[in-house]
């Protein structure tokens, strides 16, 4: 699943080429998505002018002259800025054609997993993030906030940086790249993480995001950006996805678990608990 950078990424490919922009015309395929009714944006985003774009956690906001779209691109979505000229790809379930009628955004997702939105006024778009309990964004996350979070529970830090209530953004990825950065093994409990160690994590999972970010983020399976380009940040994982091969560190195999329901890599030299 795309992860807070690749969504970052896609979001600052978008706003060049939409901020300004028109959506004069909207066809939808006809397949549901998991998440938001197709017909009603459609309806709703016809016609409305692109006032920004931003991204919360995994969410791509678009500003439609106060009222929302809201995209997630779940586990196989794309969502980019493309020729009118180039042929619609299969999965392509939302275009968005621009006002001159050369370019359009498209909203592929081959699994369907993925979501598109549509909220009348900021309001309900700030409601739907508070019903959800999307936690803070990592980069200006209170410190305090965060070793309170991790003092309170029994769960492993795995499962910590994993839940969206408590940390926006991060996922299986950066849960793993961040935790091997921070030296901590992804089974220690969260009660048991002394101060030191989890001001240590909040710095690492910030620097890691950005690492990510700087790369365009990571594209192991169907992630492009808003462009269309791949991301890099792969090439640069320290533990994920790297499972019997020798730490870049310490040369010890990095090892796999199933941790929290997900694959989780990790040294377990570098990361002793």
């Amino acid at each position: 699943m795309p992860e807070l950078p690749e969504v970052e990424t896609v979001v600052r490919d978008l706003r060049e080429p939409l901020v300004g922009r028109c959506f004069r015309s909207v066809t939808c395929g006809p397949h549901a998505l998991r998440g938001g009714r197709l017909d009603e944006v459609r309806k709703s985003s016809r016609g409305k002018n692109v006032r920004s774009v931003e991204r919360r956690g995994k969410w791509i906001i678009i500003d439609l002259d106060g009222a929302f779209l809201l995209v997630h691109l779940g586990m196989t979505g794309q969502l980019t800025v493309t020729s009118a000229k180039a042929p619609r790809q299969n999965h392509t379930h939302v275009t968005w054609i621009l006002d001159a009628g050369d370019t359009e955004l498209r909203f592929r997702d081959i699994r369907r997993f993925g979501g598109v939105y549509f909220f009348k006024s900021r309001q309900n778009l700030d409601a739907h993030f508070e019903k959800s309990g999307l936690g803070p964004e990592p980069f200006d996350m209170d410190p305090a906030y965060w070793r309170a979070c991790l003092a309170k529970t029994s769960r492993s830090l795995k499962a910590i940086l994993l839940d969206q209530r408590v940390v926006a953004g991060v996922g299986n990825i950066y849960a793993d790249e961040s935790l091997f950065e921070a030296g901590l093994s992804p089974t220690l409990l969260g009660k048991n993480v002394s101060s030191r160690q989890a001001d240590c994590l909040r710095r690492a999972v910030a620097t890691v995001l950005r690492r990510g970010i700087d790369k365009r983020g990571s594209s192991i399976r169907d992630y492009v950006g808003g462009s269309g380009l791949l991301g890099t940040y792969q090439d640069e994982f320290r533990v994920y996805g790297r499972a019997g091969e020798p730490c870049r560190r310490c040369r010890m195999s990095i090892a796999r678990i199933r941790l929290a329901g997900r694959s989780t890599h990790f040294c377990p030299k570098c990361q002793k608990r």
